[in-house]
């Protein structure tokens, strides 16, 4: 069969790559109809299909400068969000959560690279791309595996206080536990923590999902 349904595609894809998230063999490719109705195959019949994740990439060479982070960013979150949605549950992480990080980390952008290093959405480090399994940090399904197992650890590791947990994915777990289980004097993070908050909050709104009662 070449067409998947969205959801049939997130099945298929996490069996893929299961909880390690291993790489796929095959490229998927994808195409929104003319309902709005996402199409995955990776046996593209249809002139419309493109690479899964060089889609992302053309919406963003495309948006008019300026504009980029608003537009690209929100079609972007669509592209993304079944996949965000069924990782999110395999962790037992709310995907408003998920799509904050992402949102903070790398606005969608499955080709960022920071300075230091990190890389793809969730701008998983070498090492912690390597202790979760993604051999392939630009790879979006990989990158969303690790950088939600490795969130949804830190959430138990600090006893479900997000705040904690986002402080640690920004600055390392031992950085938190350094300084007394307490957010790390860094301004990075000091900023790093009440911007994802912030977004949390608004994600757990416009996507309507139910808050989660966490130590904030």
């Amino acid at each position: 069969m070449n067409f998947f349904s969205p959801r049939s595609f997130i099945m298929t894809a996490l069996l893929a790559y299961g909880l390690a998230a291993q790489p796929a063999n095959a490229t998927i490719y994808w195409f929104t109809d003319e309902n709005g109705v996402a199409h995955f195959s990776n046996v593209p019949t249809d002139k419309r299909y493109v690479p899964f994740a060089a889609a992302h990439d053309a919406v963003a060479r495309k948006t008019i400068p300026g504009t980029r982070d608003r537009r690209s960013g929100k079609l972007a979150r669509v592209q993304y969000g079944a996949i965000i949605e069924q990782i999110a549950r395999t962790y037992a992480l709310e995907s408003a959560l998920v799509h904050a990080v992402v949102s903070a980390e790398s606005a969608y952008n499955a080709t960022a690279v920071s300075k230091k290093g990190a890389a793809g959405l969730m701008q998983l480090m070498p090492d912690t791309a390597r202790r979760y399994g993604a051999t392939d940090s630009f790879d979006p399904v990989q990158n969303l595996h690790a950088g939600s197992r490795y969130l949804s650890d830190l959430l138990k590791m600090f006893n479900g206080n997000v705040s904690l947990a986002l402080a640690a994915y920004n600055a390392g777990e031992n950085n938190v536990v350094k300084y007394g289980n307490q957010i790390p004097p860094f301004q990075e993070t000091r900023m790093y923590v009440p911007k994802v908050l912030d977004l949390y909050r608004k994600y757990q709104v416009s996507l309507k999902v139910p808050p989660v009662r966490r130590g904030i």
